[in-house]
């Protein structure tokens, strides 16, 4: 069962994107709620938010509750989809890791190709990631591989690396950006000291990242920009979008 939620202070908006979503071929429980406020105001799990960015009301607008939530402790974080009359909103929506954006009024066919790939992401987001590969790293004179599964993110640390694994960690001798190039797309240098493992981002700001352990990681703000591309095309492809 899918939980969406619509923020918006306007009715007719509200009532409108719940029967799009009903529509849809997919089992959800919809709920609504006119203000930011609102929305902080219930603890509930939501997997999908559709969020308008003007919020009339007073308080919170849709992109100051979209920065609470990213910024929250929440072990789950919602897909945000922005519904706006403003195209002008775009960069600002990406920056606080939305999935998509809507126009008003918003057409019904762009709803629903939104809508199925939101689904698609959400689902496989459900799905603990299953890595086939490994890393085979030297230490001490002997070997260790590493299932890349195993791995949240790679430290540097005066002249090694620091392997932070679910059971724990491993250090040895090597240069994090050789890493970098042999792990590919999976792994991200969110710092110069700091590679993570993009299967494993709970969710992010301009400044810090969180991981699905709880930890969290410093963004470098030259880092940012391909950051943010490259866990778009990494979640993307996740969906098999």
């Amino acid at each position: 069962m899918m939980r969406i939620a619509i923020c918006d202070d306007e009715a007719p908006t509200r009532a409108y994107l719940t029967s799009l979503i009903r529509a849809q071929d997919c089992p959800c429980e919809v709920v609504e709620y006119a203000s930011a406020s609102d929305c902080l105001a219930d603890h509930r799990e939501i997997d999908l938010l559709f969020l308008d960015i003007e919020l009339n009301a007073a308080g919170l607008d849709g992109m100051a509750l979209a920065r609470q939530i990213r910024e929250g402790s929440s072990a789950a974080q919602p897909v945000i989809i922005f519904v706006t009359g403003y195209e002008r909103y775009v960069f600002d929506a990406f920056d606080v890791g939305a999935f998509q954006y809507l126009l008003k009024p918003v057409d019904e066919e762009k709803f629903a190709q939104v809508f199925a790939r939101a689904v698609k992401q959400i689902e496989a987001g459900r799905v603990q990631p299953q890595l086939s590969h490994a890393l085979t790293l030297q230490s001490a004179g002997t070997s260790r591989t590493v299932p890349l599964d195993s791995i949240y993110y790679i430290e540097s640390s005066n002249h090694k690396v620091v392997l932070r694994l679910k059971d724990g960690e491993f250090s040895c001798y090597a240069k994090i950006r050789d890493l970098e190039a042999e792990l590919g797309d999976q792994f991200c240098r969110i710092h110069k000291g700091y590679l993570v493992n993009l299967a494993y981002v709970e969710g992010y700001s301009k400044t810090e990242l969180t991981l699905t352990n709880g930890e969290k990681l410093l963004i470098s703000k030259y880092k940012y920009p391909d950051f943010v591309k490259a866990y778009f095309r990494f979640v993307k492809r996740g969906a098999g979008l």
